[in-house]
């Protein structure tokens, strides 16, 4: 294996687990912070997980799953409340990787787009909107919110996608390494029953 790509994800693992940053951030500081030219080769995805789950287990061991399971009792708890969009969760709260410093990333199904926004203004609910990339590429309305998490205790923020129906279709499907890149609410109530960290 190539020692400076590993030296990189060990790097970058540092910033995903202690800032929450996500992996294509984490891995451009991590090569400033080594010194490394800008044309160094990254270390692809799959290493930077490895390294990040060997740097929670040698440094956060004792703290990291009762944050992880925080976060995922508080992604259900919305997705329960925005059941009618069909939420699925992924990221680090999915695949069990993530800490107090990580937010929370809903997907949502809605043909139309504003059907979201019309639901947090009847809760009375303050978000901001922008422009991100959805599940197969295109361009996607996310409606941040800073949301309470008194397990933790802080305040999490809270990312909902916001996708049409069609977009439905493969938002299932195994990743290259073969795991569900996301999931339900029956999912993800079964996570949390089964004590695992990390999905099947």
């Amino acid at each position: 294996m190539d020692t400076v790509q590993q030296e990189i994800a060990q790097a970058a693992a540092a910033l995903v687990v202690d800032e929450g940053l996500d992996y294509g951030q984490a891995k451009v500081r991590a090569l400033k912070a080594l010194g490394l030219p800008a044309r160094t080769a990254m270390p692809d995805n799959r290493l930077v997980e490895a390294a990040v789950r060997e740097h929670i287990a040698l440094f956060h061991a004792d703290t990291q799953p009762r944050e992880l399971r925080a976060l995922r009792e508080l992604a259900l708890l919305w997705m329960e409340r925005l059941a009618e969009f069909s939420p699925l969760v992924g990221g680090a709260v999915w695949h069990g990787t993530a800490t107090r410093h990580h937010d929370v990333y809903l997907q949502l199904f809605s043909d139309d787009p504003k059907a979201v926004e019309v639901a947090l203004i009847n809760r009375r609910l303050d978000y901001e909107a922008s422009t991100v990339r959805g599940l197969h590429g295109q361009a996607v309305e996310a409606l941040t919110l800073q949301v309470r998490c008194e397990a933790l205790p802080g305040w999490v923020g809270l990312h909902l996608l916001v996708n049409d129906s069609l977009a439905q279709r493969g938002a299932l499907l195994p990743d290259e390494q073969g795991r569900k890149p996301r999931g339900d609410i029956a999912a993800l109530r079964n996570l949390l029953a089964s004590h695992e960290s990390d999905p099947a």
